[in-house]
Order: structure tokens, then sequence, then C-alpha cells
């Protein structure tokens, strides 16, 4: 199973149907695979970068299909984390900020960046990658945004996690810890491990179904 079907599993067992895929590298291998969306039950728009844009430049290419949302959802296409989307959902609307990401502390933080919380889960710094083995608790690549963040993504290209979410943490942005499945393909080991873990992730895929469609659209 291709791993970014796991996320449109994850996201049609959990009633979300109207999904934007922002694509660029492969973006006719993607298209062609999952088409209009219908064999997933969904509907799927395709934002396609012409040369690269960084993940904050593609979320700016694709706010076209956004117009009429106030908060929607944004998926890293390359990890997984087993999550309840409407109780992440409800948290963003409750905190009241700009954003919300869903973080999970690891053992090994050496290849993430960290995230700094105070008590009342709110982000007040986000730390680079620092290459040592040690645990922390790491952005997990599942957001929440009100639209309001849009307007603060420059042209051109403009990382999410390093250059934009940092710029932005006075407006408020608020952490959801999450002990499910988490899996980020970024490197050969974890894309093996991935291959290995193809039942579980599929299981967490379509584990806390949801009784009505959330309309907000994904990214």
């Amino acid at each position: 199973m291709p791993f970014l079907q796991l996320l449109v599993l994850q996201l049609r067992t959990q009633g979300i149907r109207r999904l934007v895929m922002c694509t660029g590298h492969q973006a006719e291998q993607i298209a062609q695979e999952f088409g209009d969306g219908c064999k997933w039950d969904v509907m799927i728009d395709y934002s396609r970068e012409l040369s690269p844009l960084g993940t904050a430049g593609a979320l700016r290419l694709a706010s076209r299909y956004l117009a009429k949302d106030s908060d929607f959802l944004v998926m890293n296409g390359d990890s997984f984390l087993e999550l309840d989307i409407r109780q992440f959902l409800h948290f963003h609307r409750e905190q009241g900020g700009w954003a919300s990401i869903a973080v999970r502390k690891v053992s090994d933080a050496a290849r993430y960046g960290t995230v700094q919380l105070d008590h009342f889960n709110r982000v007040v710094d986000f730390s680079e990658k620092k290459g040592i083995r040690e645990p922390g608790v790491i952005n997990a690549g599942v957001y929440a945004f009100n639209r309001s963040i849009l307007e603060q993504i420059p042209e051109g290209t403009v990382s999410l996690e390093t250059e934009l979410l940092p710029r932005v943490v006075e407006h408020g942005i608020y952490a959801l810890e999450q002990k499910g499945l988490f899996i980020d393909i970024g490197t050969p080991e974890d894309y093996a491990r991935a291959q290995a873990l193809q039942v579980s992730l599929c299981q967490a895929a379509l584990s806390a179904a949801q009784t009505g469609p959330l309309e907000r659209p994904s990214c």
C-alpha cells in the first residue's frame, strides 16, 4: 500500500471528505494513483508546485482552495500519526490560537526539531535539530490552522517548521500530545520499518471511525 494512501484512509475513516494534495516531485504519478478520490469516497484537488516552495510556500499556493474555511487541517505526506482528528480540531477551536500542532514524546529526538511548551500547552519555542540522542517532545507533522496564518506567508520558498511557526508564536500556537503510533519515513531505516509495520499502520489508519463528515479540507 502506498504510504500516502494510509493518510487518505485515516482522513476518510474519521469523516474528512475534502482533501487538497500539495504536490511537486512525482506530481503526475500521485494524480494518476489517486485521481479525483472517488475510489476512497473523498474529493481530491491538487495544488501543484512548478518549482519547490517549501512547506509553508506550498500551503500559500494551496490557499485558493481554502477560501470558505476559517480553520483547516494540514498533514505531512511522509509521516503518520495515530490520532483522533475530531478531538484535535476541538482542541484547536477551544484554545483559540492561530495554530495547533500534534506533538509526540520520543526516546530519541536527534533527527527532529523539538517543541518547548509551558504549563498551559502553549508553544513557547521551537528548537532546531541538535543531533543529540536524547528524549524530547517533537512536532509530529499534523496541524490545525486558522486562516489568519496564511497572510503571514511571504511569496517564494518558505519553511513551515523553521520559518513560519517560530514567527507567529506570539499569536498562539498550542500543542496536543499524542501517544499513538508514529512514524516518519524520512530515512531509509524508517522507510524499511514502515514496510514491516504495514499491517499495524493500516489498522491505526482505520481506527477511530467517526459518525459524521467533517467538511474542513486537509492539505
